[in-house]
């Protein structure tokens, strides 16, 4: 499984993005046996054609558009398969979810997001999770999930003030 290229600054072919993230969902489903209904297919596509963070309400009217039942609870649950199958992480200060950029692969969550433009940029954990898991064995506590968010500004917003 690849991982998915993603950031700031994307790539000036963002249709890439999208098609790289759709065909890592369908092989993981496929490995899984799981099916990627054209619902769920359709909520990762939105989330990964803003490379912003969604919450579930933005995402209705295009459901709707589709021809799908845009009541929340479909959302809701198309939302809750992509994020148990590591397609789709949730952002709590946002209360928004946006592309996981290493689906079918264990890992935490580490988030830049930008408090301008809404912009967020998933990063490797690995050498902060090392040490949180360090700190929770020497407390005698277990760590069960873990998602961190950063929040600040991202380099384009720090440009368009240096401008101002």
């Amino acid at each position: 499984m690849s991982e998915i290229n993603s950031g700031f600054a994307c790539s000036s072919n963002h249709q890439h993005c999208i098609n790289d993230a759709l065909a890592a969902a369908k092989a993981l489903c496929r490995e899984q046996q799981l099916r990627l209904t054209p619902i769920r297919e359709l909520v990762l596509r939105l989330i990964w054609q803003s490379h912003k963070p969604l919450g579930a309400y933005d995402l209705l009217p295009a459901l709707a558009e589709a021809g799908f039942n845009s009541a929340p609870p479909t959302v809701y649950r198309a939302l809750e398969f992509l994020q148990e199958q590591g397609l789709v992480h949730r952002l709590a200060s946002l209360n928004a979810y946006m592309g996981c950029n290493h689906p079918g692969k264990e890992h935490s969550g580490c988030f830049f997001i930008c408090e301008s433009c809404q912009q967020a940029l998933e990063i490797d954990a690995n050498p902060i999770q090392q040490t949180l898991n360090q700190q929770a064995k020497h407390m005698g506590f277990s760590i069960h999930k873990e998602t961190i968010e950063v929040l600040g500004t991202c380099p384009t917003c720090l440009a368009n003030q240096d401008d101002a």
